[in-house]
């Protein structure tokens, strides 16, 4: 008599084609349905407005940003460009004047990153009455 007996035990095998089969059909489905912005043909200019001149209110709190990023507040140089600094030359500027009417004035070629700290300052202050400085188009 004959034992037949296996002692070799295999291992088991993963087959992964089906997971490679639906990951290269995600892929597929993503670059298919994905638009592409062409951003780098997209030509802005600013800030120019048409309209009329806003009327003058009580009290105007002006952050001017100048082409390098730099601060001022109501004309008056900040030192440095972080949030904290910039929050609290607004704050003494500000003194009692509760809610102001304020302008954020920034050069064409500002970086975006300090015109929306600017704006993020002014947010986390409570300024609610924003508005953005142009200068009157030619046309």
């Amino acid at each position: 008599m004959m034992i037949l007996r296996h002692d070799r035990r295999s291992d088991p095998e993963l087959n992964i084609t089906p997971l490679i089969d639906v990951v290269f059909l995600l892929l597929i489905f993503f670059m298919v349905s994905t638009t592409f912005d062409k951003q780098a043909e997209l030509k802005i200019e600013l800030p120019e407005a048409s309209g009329k001149v806003a009327p003058t209110e009580q009290f105007k709190l002006e952050i001017a940003i100048d082409a390098e990023g730099h601060y001022y507040v109501n004309k008056r140089r900040i030192t440095d460009e972080r949030l904290i600094t910039l929050k609290r030359a607004i704050e003494l500027t500000l003194a009692d004047n509760k809610d102001p009417k304020l302008i954020i004035s920034a050069d064409r070629k500002t970086p975006h990153e300090a015109v929306v700290r600017a704006m993020d300052a002014a947010r986390q202050l409570g300024l609610t009455h924003l508005t953005f400085a142009t200068h009157q188009s030619s046309e």
